[in-house]
């Protein structure tokens, strides 16, 4: 398994693997998926907030995806990121998940983020809530009955872990965080 940081060129295949997750799962709580156009803008939004973006490929074919984008827009959220993974159906259970979050991890620690929060659509995804707990993650709260999706109210775990030195100093300024909230702050409304 190779994990690189993904380019346009993946937004085919990164479009799938979500579709079928958006189609098919709770994972997401979006209802349709998008299209290639609004993945693409998704993915220069992130790209340009100077999160980082990875994909892994197993035989030259990526067979999932993971990213980190602000947790919240305010100034006071600049160190912490959230973090989303998405792997083919093909390619669960074989440790993908876990390569692409350890990675996502250790690129977000290197740009100087403190805090990562991973929002897990519905309780019942056990493979996600044991994935962040395999990587550190620990269970910091329940938003109940908040999504309405297949005829069903969803929950939404929430985890969290420490990155780098986490809340134990001072951030120091990294530039590279204050940089990313400056650029995700443009978006506000």
């Amino acid at each position: 398994m190779n994990i690189r940081p993904a380019s346009f060129s993946d937004i085919s295949t990164i479009t799938r693997i979500y579709a079928h997750a958006v189609t098919t799962g709770t994972a997401s709580f979006e209802l349709d998926p998008p299209d290639q156009a609004e993945m693409t803008r998704r993915m220069r939004a992130v790209l340009d907030g100077g999160f980082p973006y990875l994909v892994a490929e197993v035989d030259g074919t990526v067979v999932g995806y993971a990213y980190a984008s602000s947790y919240r827009t305010r100034p006071a959220y600049r160190f912490t990121v959230e973090d989303s993974v998405y792997v083919a159906p093909q390619a669960q259970r074989r440790g993908v998940g876990r390569a692409l979050l350890i990675s996502l991890v250790e690129a977000c620690a290197a740009l100087g983020f403190r805090q990562m929060i991973a929002v897990i659509g519905d309780s019942n995804q056990a493979a996600s809530i044991g994935l962040h707990r395999a990587c550190g993650f620990e269970h910091v709260g329940n938003l109940r009955n908040i999504g309405w999706k297949f005829d069903r109210w969803l929950d939404t775990p929430l985890m969290q872990r420490a990155l780098g030195a986490g809340a134990t100093t001072p951030p120091g300024g990294s530039r590279q965080a204050t940089a990313s909230i400056r650029a995700s702050d443009s978006n506000l409304h």
